[in-house]
């Protein structure tokens, strides 16, 4: 190579180095140290908002197979100043302060900015606002059209759907249905989700899960509603809730969290049916094997009394559940391996997460049953020292409902793809828990548990199975149990040939000692509702 080739090589490989680096220097500037310069570009290209494939949306639908939005793309607008180009900063401020309900002073300090080619006003803007702006004809104020997320439902169904949300400079789903199918929904490949949950169901339950919560001063609340034979949720709230198109004036972001499958709790005597359940596949107890009920049962050192600190004589099993006794079902417990109990409690789902398509799910603590300890194990019989997930509950008397078959639970029914493909989502079993005849026998139980002692829980016409908890909540960091509990109910109609499970919780109840007072009359009202809107048959004929 001549000596002046070289030359102009080096030159022209110098400038472009510069040129390179000048490039990455100005990106860098624009996106770093003045993003708001980047960003008003976009805006005024109307880009902002709109960047990459539309997500996909979400629906609902009703029993005649209706579909209702859910989540949806909706076009708003952002509205922005170049404050270089206000000519009338007092009339602009005064203006756009009362159409958008901001604080005039700020919005002023916003527009008057010197040397500042881009400021936001407001985002999401609904388009009659918008329209009412554009007429003003606001010198430097511009408006960009953008798409986002909207919730027709607004705080319905709000644990089930999430939101949309920003994660740095990215929307991104959050919680709920939005957070677990996230990266399907942004990828625009799935255009729509179908989702099993029905919005004439949904608004039943979260009426009467609000009325209860305020009418017992309690904390908060959850109502779960099953299709025990195939998983499917055709319901799922819990109070307090939250509006996803305002997610982002939320105080308290605790609200955003779907306890129903986040949070594990000390349940109770709900659990009693699934420690019953254990015996009679174990065949170390039938429905009519007796035990002499002292009141009392001595455990090494410690002692385990009935809720009411009575003895009861000789009772059966039935009666144990009828009567919730902690020593009939301790009795059982004793009965069984250790072995074997763990084993159940693990086929029964609690321990593991369910696999429901919502995002958060909980595995609960079934850390005790490490121990082996006789005193841990009798407290587990009737649901203390093991903590579980509302989902999981549901699940696991579903199952019972289910001939002894656990399914897995879902709430995404439909995929409809971009090129026009529909996929339906498959029932799943999660595996035989126990025998048809077990569950069978367990459901007349629960059935003779309603009669016999629940009469605010029966529905006119129908064998409903059923069952309450009333569990006193773990002192924090401490041995022992506060005075707080935990109210729940559990069940299933038409007994014998299940269409629903329903799950009914209330988180420190105040004024009413138990469950059996403060959820028995909602579980009858939202069971009645279900059989008669889906027109199930009575199966009592008085």
């Amino acid at each position: 190579m001549k000596p002046n080739e070289a030359r102009r090589i080096n030159v022209l490989f110098i400038f472009f180095s510069i040129a390179a680096f000048l490039i990455v220097a100005r990106f860098a500037y624009l996106q770093i140290i003045r993003p708001e310069i980047y960003l008003g570009n976009l805006a005024r290209a109307g880009l902002v908002g709109d960047i990459g494939p539309e997500r996909g949306e979400i629906f609902v639908r009703d029993r005649f197979s209706a579909e209702k939005p859910l989540a949806i793309n909706k076009a708003f607008f952002l509205v922005y100043a170049e404050p270089d180009k206000v000519e009338d900063p007092g009339r602009v401020a005064n203006a756009l302060s009362g159409i958008l309900n901001l604080d005039r002073d700020e919005l002023f300090k916003k527009i008057t900015k010197q040397n500042d080619p881009y400021e936001v006003i407001a985002q999401k803007v609904p388009e009659d606002i918008g329209n009412r702006i554009k007429e003003l004809d606001l010198k430097g104020v511009k408006l960009s059209a953008q798409k986002w997320r909207y919730y027709p439902y607004e705080n319905m169904a709000a644990h089930i759907s999430g939101f949309v949300g920003m994660k740095g400079d990215e929307k991104t789903g959050q919680y709920g249905v939005e957070g677990f199918y996230d990266d399907e929904l942004k990828s625009g490949w799935t255009q729509k989700l179908i989702l099993s949950l029905n919005p004439e169901v949904q608004f039943k339950i979260e009426e009467k899960l609000k009325e209860m919560v305020e009418k017992w001063g309690a904390s908060g609340g959850s109502v779960v509603v099953i299709e025990p034979s195939t998983g499917r949720l055709l319901g799922l709230a819990n109070y307090p809730d939250f509006n996803p198109n305002e997610y982002a004036k939320v105080e308290d972001i605790s609200f955003f969290k779907n306890s129903a499958v986040s949070d594990q709790f000390e349940l109770g005597s709900v659990f009693k049916p699934i420690t019953m359940a254990m015996g009679m596949e174990e065949k170390a107890v039938a429905p009519d094997t007796t035990y002499e009920d002292k009141g009392i049962v001595s455990i090494g050192s410690w002692y385990i009394q009935n809720s009411d600190g009575k003895a009861y004589g000789t009772r059966t099993m039935t009666q144990v559940l009828e009567r919730s006794l902690n020593t009939g079902v301790v009795f059982v417990q004793q009965k069984i391996s250790k072995d074997n109990f763990k084993k159940y409690v693990k086929n029964f789902g609690f321990g593991d997460k369910t696999g429901v398509d919502l995002s958060g799910e909980a595995a609960g603590d079934t850390r005790n049953l490490k121990t082996n300890g006789d005193i841990e194990f009798a407290n587990m019989s009737f649901g203390q020292g093991i903590a579980v997930t509302p989902i999981q509950m549901i699940s696991a008397i579903s199952a019972l409902a289910n001939g002894g078959v656990l399914m897995k639970p879902r709430v995404v029914d439909e995929k409809i793809y971009a090129d026009g493909e529909r996929q339906i989502t498959p029932s799943i079993e999660a595996g035989r828990v126990v025998s048809k005849e077990t569950a069978l026998a367990l459901t007349k139980m629960l059935v003779s548990v309603v009669e016999n002692g629940y009469d605010k829980a029966k529905v006119p016409g129908y064998l409903v199975a059923g069952k309450t908890g009333t569990a006193q909540i773990p002192e924090k960091g401490k041995k022992g149990y506060s005075e707080d509990t935990i109210h729940t109910f559990v069940g299933y109609a038409p007994a014998y040939s299940s269409r629903f499970s329903v799950l009914i919780k209330l988180d420190r109840p105040r004024g009413v000692r138990f469950a059996a007072e403060s959820l028995t009359p909602v579980f009858s009202d939202i069971m009645s509702y279900l059989l008669s809107y889906y027109e199930v048959p009575p199966d009592l004929t008085h």
